[in-house]
Parts: C-alpha cells; structure tokens; sequence
C-alpha cells in the first residue's frame, strides 16, 4: 500500500508541521483538558507501529486517546493532516550530529544504519511515498543531516544532491526488504526458510536444464550456499532472523561499501580532499 502525503489542504497542513498559527489548546467549551495535536500525533504513531497502516483511523486513534473520533478534528483536521504530522514527527528521532573525527565516510556509515534501524521500527515510514515529501521541520533536518554530511566530501553541491538521493533510495529499498521479511512469515503462516525450500527444492524436478538455462546464475550460486537450510522442526529458533532479513543486511553492507567507494572515487576525480 502507497500514500501520498500532502494530501490536506496545504495551508493548514503547512501551519500545522510547523506549528505556526495555532493555539495548543481550544478555550472555552470543547473537548476536555489534556488533547492536543503531540497527543494525537503520538497515539496515531503507536497505532501504526503496533498494528501497521492499515489500522491507523482518526476512530482507532481516539479509542486509544480514549476519547471519539470527532474530539480529534478539533485539532487535526483530517487522516491526510494526520499522516503529515506523523511521518514529520517521527524522524525526530534520527541523530542529526555525527562525530566528524572519522571522515566523512564513518559520518555516511553511520548515518545509513541509523536511518536503516529507524525505518525498522517504524516500516509504516516506507509506505510513504517519496514523491509527495512531507515538508515538515523534522523532515528537512534529517535531510540536512545527510546534505551536511555529503558536503565534507568536498563535491559540488550538484554532486552532493544526486548522492543525498541515491543513499536515501538505497537506504530505504533494504529497510522495505527487511521490514517485508518480517512481515512475510505473520502474513502468510509459512517462514522463509519453509518456504525457499520447498520451491527451490522443486527447481531441480521442474526445471532440470536450469543450469544451462541461467548459467550465469548458476556460477554465482557455486559455493555461495544461496539457499536457505532446510527447516528443522526440532530446532527452536524462534529469535532467528527471517532468511530474506539476514540475506538483504548483508546487501545493506556490500551495497554501501560500494557507493562509499563510489563516492571517494568521485572524491578523487574532483581533486576535493579525502578523507
């Protein structure tokens, strides 16, 4: 499922991110003390956290607040104002300084498995899309984190947006990978392990050429193990990394070698400095 923010009317919207010309609380009569637009956006964040996207209503989140649906519009006007303010509020959680003693390369590892883990424990995060970005204070801050980042590369500030874009498009496509792995085995009843088996174990029945069909394939599967272990139904490993988790993480950190390589490579061609 995708969703597009921005989806309000943008004045408001804008005003409400930002927080620019709105009392906290309403005066006089109306909803009871102690609601508020942080209260709303919290309980509206652990709904998704805990249930996913397709739980979160204005209902499901006044339940929680333990008030109606209609108290809440008071002060958010809308599910669409209600995403905005979420998506925004949440990435205050991300670091926004990073060490500069290790170079700029320590500062980019460790701004890609900060954002990483944060995508994890918030992956409703990823069904919002990029192509409506929520132009909110907390949103611009991460931005600005990695922008800052990049810039101790000393590359022109055309290079650095392009690889502000690349590095998050990566960052995000291995969190979706993970946070699908997760999600796989609840979905479905099956895990991962049970499922690769039984179908890759099937390949050599269906498709006995497959190896002249896919010799590339092939010659890379040689001696990788890319399959998963059979499921061992007398072995606990309830706390096991699904398959596919274990599989993208390691993608995670081959992949960001290389665009750090890239990127020093680029570093190079400039003249800027390395570090």
């Amino acid at each position: 499922m995708v969703v597009f923010a921005g989806q309000g009317d943008a004045r408001r919207s804008m005003s409400l991110l930002w927080r620019a010309d709105r009392p906290e609380r309403r005066p006089g009569p109306g909803p009871r003390p102690g609601l508020s637009v942080d209260a709303i956006v919290t309980a509206a964040i652990a709904v998704a956290d805990e249930d996913g996207m397709a739980a979160l209503s204005m209902r499901a989140v006044g339940e929680r607040l333990g008030r109606t649906a209609m108290a809440l519009y008071t002060y958010v006007p809308s599910k669409s104002e209600l995403l905005d303010l979420m998506y925004d509020a949440v990435h205050a959680e991300l670091p926004t300084e990073y060490d500069g003693a290790g170079g700029w390369r320590a500062g980019l590892t460790d701004w890609a498995r900060d954002t990483l883990e944060f995508h994890l424990r918030h992956p409703w995060v990823l069904q919002i899309s990029q192509a409506r970005p929520v132009l909110g204070p907390h949103a611009y801050a991460g931005l600005d984190t990695l922008v800052r980042l990049l810039t101790a590369t000393g590359l022109e500030a055309r290079a650095v947006r392009r690889l502000a874009g690349t590095l998050t498009h990566f960052v995000r496509g291995c969190a979706g990978t993970v946070a699908e792995a997760r999600q796989a085995a609840a979905a479905t009843g099956e895990s991962d392990e049970a499922w690769w088996f039984a179908r890759s174990a099937l390949l050599g029945e269906v498709a006995p050429d497959f190896a002249d069909r896919y010799p590339s394939l092939a010659a890379m599967e040689t001696g990788s193990a890319p399959r998963p272990p059979a499921p061992d139904p007398g072995e606990g490993d309830e706390g096991a990394a699904p398959y596919l988790e274990r599989e993208a993480r390691e993608t995670f950190d081959a992949g960001l070698d290389v665009l750090l390589d890239g990127i020093e490579a680029a570093v190079r061609r400039a003249g800027a400095p390395r570090r």
